[in-house]
């Protein structure tokens, strides 16, 4: 939908794309469905569901064994993101990195975009 010809709507590195394909295998589930609420300190929060089908609407990213559904309303927002998955002795988790935003609060859970 906002995508340019040839280049996909979001990346995955190794890490993350390896992650996302244990947890579909696991969860014996189409993939991983992206997108963003309003909400927390910054304004807007992103989502993560593993769903049973792709819905014909959403973006779609294969790579390396992951999948990755963009929600409609979500694609002018993540357009260009590398999805990471990194793991620390304290926590692990998916981390976005989006050019997309301009600010984000200090636990990273809560992101905000340019106005237009």
């Amino acid at each position: 939908m906002f995508g340019i010809p040839g280049k996909q709507a979001v990346s995955l590195t190794p890490a993350a794309a390896k992650q996302v394909a244990k947890l579909m295998q696991r969860d014996a589930a189409a993939g991983l469905r992206i997108g963003v609420k309003k909400g927390g300190c910054a304004g807007m929060e992103y989502t993560m569901d593993y769903v049973t089908e792709v819905d014909p609407h959403d973006e779609l990213v294969e790579q390396d064994g992951a999948r990755v559904m963009i929600a409609p309303m979500a694609q002018m927002f993540l357009f260009g993101t590398e999805i990471d998955y990194q793991t620390s002795l304290l926590e692990s988790g998916f981390r976005f990195n989006n050019p997309n935003v301009v600010e984000a609060c200090g636990c990273g859970e809560s992101i905000k975009f340019a106005e237009s």
